[in-house]
């Protein structure tokens, strides 16, 4: 089931870039809304929904933005969402920055704990991945590969080719350890990596209480000095590890468990729960965030594919030929309905083997025969005809007309050897013999028509 929280909690800090002190409260929301951010220091109230789509900038950290209005660094705060098992919220800032924190997910997963998790009526939908999934970051070097498995677990590997940080492994064999394996997991910065924000004026926020320093380079006393006066520290050294000793780390490869930290936050843009291992060389924000991209798009694509109609041949229909003839009142060359293969309340689903027998053949495209349009039109009217007729005591004496057709839109021909799906289902109720459709046409798994329709069921005129 999904999950939100109890209460609403509240957490500040300062912005890492800004500078800013920002409050930042976690709120529940209602099942199939999402996690959602909403700056409160901006008039128009407009939510930025976690989507990859809305990234924007990801060169110091995940940057979202939506209609203009912009949230810098979320990935730690999607992290502890996501770690904590929670679907929908909504984080309220009054700022466009996250606060930083001690530069990980602690503070964060221990304010939605002080929440408390809520479990929602609503079932929660699942990424699960069933084949392997590749991604190569050929600008980052960056690889992904997903694998199916029963939880989602990842594992992730760091090669700065640096002397002070070099290869680290870190492993989440299961979700629901980030809080104590990840979570805590500070961020970390190369020396030169520091001069060069300082000299953008950014980390206004940064006092080496929420960052690692690797010193990749000699360093002499005077400049040690320099670094302490301005992070307001009495002194600072460097450790034999090439670390400045401003903190002490949790676990030796604290560095690979942040970035992994990273990859969970990033893949919460993908837009739903994962289930699947995921295998991450060398991942950093951009490459996380395209690979999020592919999965959502992966997850868009699984879901037009759950709508495909799935015709088997050898299955007997719920209307053959002759039954539809004792419904409707079309015979050749206008009866374009075979089989009916599924019916309920609300939809249908019908077929029409297209041959190169057909009239229309003849005279349309000989040369290169294609089905008309209009034709097609017609045959998703007759299944859908069926589908009120199908409701009535005396189907044969009624007939189906016509009121209005819209948004029509041609895909792909249909020619001789097709078996032309037809998938019809109510856009309302239906109300006085009227009925409203959307239907689409399938050849195998691709939409070749798709169109709504409105019709009205008319007892014929001579039985009344």
């Amino acid at each position: 089931m999904q999950n939100t929280i109890k209460a609403p909690v509240t957490v500040s800090g300062v912005g890492l870039h800004t500078g800013q002190t920002v409050t930042l409260s976690f709120k529940p929301s209602e099942e199939d809304t999402g996690i959602r951010f909403l700056r409160t220091d901006v008039d128009d109230k407009v939510f930025i929904e976690a989507d990859a789509d809305y990234v924007i900038d990801t060169s110091r950290g995940t940057t979202l933005e939506k209609d203009g209005i912009r949230l810098l660094t979320v990935e730690h705060v999607l992290a502890a969402i996501t770690g904590m098992d929670i679907d929908n919220i909504i984080v309220e800032v009054n700022c466009e920055e996250m606060p930083i924190m001690d530069g990980s997910s602690k503070y964060y997963v221990e304010a939605l704990e002080k929440a408390g998790i809520e479990k929602q009526n609503a079932n929660r939908q699942y990424f699960d991945i069933q084949e392997t999934i590749r991604f190569y970051d050929e600008e980052k070097d960056c690889e992904f590969i997903a694998i199916p498995s029963e939880k989602y677990r990842i594992s992730s590997m760091i090669d700065y080719n640096s002397k002070v940080l070099g290869s680290q492994y870190a492993v989440l064999d299961d979700i629901s350890d980030f809080k104590n394996e990840i979570a805590s997991c500070r961020t970390f910065v190369f020396l030169h990596e520091l001069e060069y924000l300082l000299k953008q004026n950014l980390i206004k926020g940064g006092d080496l209480s929420n960052a690692f320093v690797f010193v990749d380079r000699p360093i002499e006393q005077e400049e040690l000095d320099r670094l302490a006066r301005l992070f307001n520290k009495p002194s600072v050294a460097v450790r034999s590890e090439g670390i400045l000793n401003n903190l002490e780390p949790y676990f030796a490869n604290e560095p690979a468990r942040h970035k992994l930290l990273d990859i969970v936050g990033d893949l919460t843009l993908a837009g739903k729960k994962i289930k699947g291992h995921i295998v991450a060389s060398k991942p950093g924000h951009a490459s996380n965030v395209k690979f999020a991209r592919h999965i959502k798009k992966l997850i868009k694509k699984k879901l037009s594919e759950e709508h495909i109609p799935i015709y088997n041949p050898d299955k007997k229909p719920i209307f053959d030929i002759n039954d539809i003839k004792g419904m409707l009142p079309h015979r050749y060359p206008f009866l374009l309905v075979d089989k009916i293969i599924e019916i309920s309340d609300s939809h249908v689903i019908g077929v029409k083997n297209v041959t190169t027998n057909e009239s229309f053949f003849t005279g349309h495209f000989p040369k290169e025969p294609v089905m008309p349009g209009v034709l097609q039109i017609e045959a998703m009217a007759q299944a859908g005809g069926i589908l009120i007729l199908s409701t009535v005591e005396d189907p044969e004496n009624y007939s189906t007309y016509f009121l209005k057709i819209d948004n029509v839109k041609f895909k792909q021909k249909v020619v001789p050897g097709d078996t032309l799906i037809l998938k019809c289902n109510l856009i309302s109720p239906v109300r006085r013999g009227i009925c409203h459709m959307k239907c689409v046409g399938y050849v195998g798994s691709k939409i070749v028509i798709e169109a709504e329709l409105m019709a009205q069921i008319v007892k014929n005129p001579n039985l009344q």
